[in-house]
């Protein structure tokens, strides 16, 4: 498969807020799109961007996409990169694309002095979780909580 991967521009926004929801659904969580283009606009365009997001296209079709932030870890007392979301349509797995994508945050992180890349997946992803200890990730049992606000 041909592809080709390249930061998010505006013009994406639109399949983005499609692949999201599309990401919910796979991860069986509640999703709207009511709002997120928007939202997404602000948070990735704007002149201190809150998220960043790099999209996997097949031409001029987007199949995928990786979002992340950076944040502080008290621990370490270091920034690391936060991977948010890594969606790829069905049809674009199984290509290594996932392990690209990955490769690019680490170089990402790397540029941007941080000390690790953190993620979380739910645990009936069970073909994630063997794609990320294939590449060497080290997973915590932990539960993570949502207060609404």
């Amino acid at each position: 498969m041909e592809y080709s991967i390249r930061n998010c521009e505006i013009t994406d926004l639109p399949k983005l807020v499609i692949l999201c929801q599309k990401h919910a659904e796979f991860e069986k969580a509640d999703f709207s799109p009511e709002g997120k283009l928007e939202n997404l606009q602000k948070a990735i365009f704007s002149e201190n961007p809150k998220l960043f997001c790099l999209v996997v296209a097949v031409k001029e079709t987007i199949v995928g996409y990786v979002s992340y932030t950076f944040d502080y870890s008290t621990w370490d007392a270091a920034t690391f990169l936060y991977m948010d979301c890594l969606f790829l349509e069905e049809e674009a797995r199984s290509f290594g694309i996932g392990e690209v994508l990955i490769e690019k945050l680490k170089e990402i992180g790397t540029q941007n002095n941080c000390v690790n890349i953190q993620w979380q997946t739910p645990e009936f992803n069970e073909r994630a979780i063997k794609f990320y200890n294939r590449i060497g990730a080290k997973g915590k049992d932990k539960v993570r909580f949502t207060l609404t606000l």
